[in-house]
């Protein structure tokens, strides 16, 4: 499967849930719906090889050691530089050329800026590794606790900082969404950063947000899965993302990635079936954009 614009592969990122698990068995089913490409875990630089041998494409990679490269102690971050140019290293031994990770410190409670030194500190001292192998870091901008790079003050921020082109962006227009944040104007300040995206949609919840804000949580009603009470995640399509808009823009950049499916979507996620229903509409509704 390829999107109508641009013709990128369509593919998805792997779960946790039991009929992925099987790295084999995955593989199959990919290839039996068509699918071009997956994402793969901490465990990419076992698996990757795999999935290479099939005839697919990785979209990313998750890179080994996250929470470290930002910690306050200087020996955990100068540990997981080293377990993070050990893992790239591995991993570029069939190809691998995307890492993702969110920007999450090891202690969110500290000081904003404090936090974002040490990320700079950090990815300053990777880069370098990165560009040997001609590989990129790709960072998702969910809003986790204390997440650095999720707006586009914290990625400007991160750029200006570590201006190598290694540091990248996995598009994920669904996070910005939530937030406020217009997708379009992003790919607009950051398209030529963007060297993965994610195929997920937001749904903004009009009328629960009226009811409920987006403060604090509600009192009365039951939680929604992937999402909070003025908004949820869902696959491409059911949400407010403009994806013909989005895939135009990619094609203007000259964008040579993939589009992967990650399944944040509380009416597909559970069931075998169902889960793997949810990936394949939402990869079908891509190929007509």
């Amino acid at each position: 499967m390829k999107t109508r614009t641009g013709h990128f592969p369509i593919g998805f990122r792997r779960g946790g849930t039991d009929w992925q698990k099987d790295i084999k068995t995955l593989i199959a089913w990919t290839q039996q719906n068509e699918l071009e490409a997956i994402d793969l875990g901490k465990d990419g630089n076992v698996q990757g090889q795999a999935v290479v041998d099939a005839g697919l494409r990785i979209g990313s990679i998750d890179l080994r050691e996250w929470h470290g490269m930002i910690s306050p102690d200087r020996a955990t971050r100068e540990k997981a530089i080293e377990d993070n140019a050990e893992f790239i290293h591995e991993c570029s031994a069939y190809g691998a050329t995307n890492f993702f990770l969110v920007m999450l410190p090891e202690k969110p409670a500290l000081p904003r800026a404090e936090n974002f030194g040490y990320m700079v500190e950090s990815f300053g001292q990777l880069a370098p590794v990165l560009e040997k192998y001609e590989a990129r870091i790709v960072i998702e901008g969910w809003p986790g606790p204390g997440a650095l790079c999720c707006t586009p003050e914290g990625y400007r921020g991160l750029f200006e900082a570590v201006p190598s082109k290694a540091m990248g962006i996995n598009y994920d227009p669904s996070h910005l969404l939530r937030m406020g944040i217009d997708p379009l104007r992003f790919l607009r300040e950051f398209g030529d950063r963007v060297y993965h995206v994610h195929g997920k949609d937001t749904e903004i919840l009009s009328e629960n947000q009226y009811e409920y804000g987006t403060e604090q949580p509600a009192t009365f009603v039951k939680p929604i899965r992937f999402g909070a009470h003025a908004w949820r995640y869902t696959i491409p399509g059911q949400g407010q993302v403009r994806w013909v808009d989005i895939m135009q823009f990619l094609q203007a950049q000259h964008y040579q990635g993939c589009v992967s499916i990650e399944l944040e979507d509380e009416n597909f996620n559970g069931p075998t079936e169902s889960e793997q229903a949810g990936i394949l509409h939402g990869a079908r509704f891509l190929t007509g954009v």
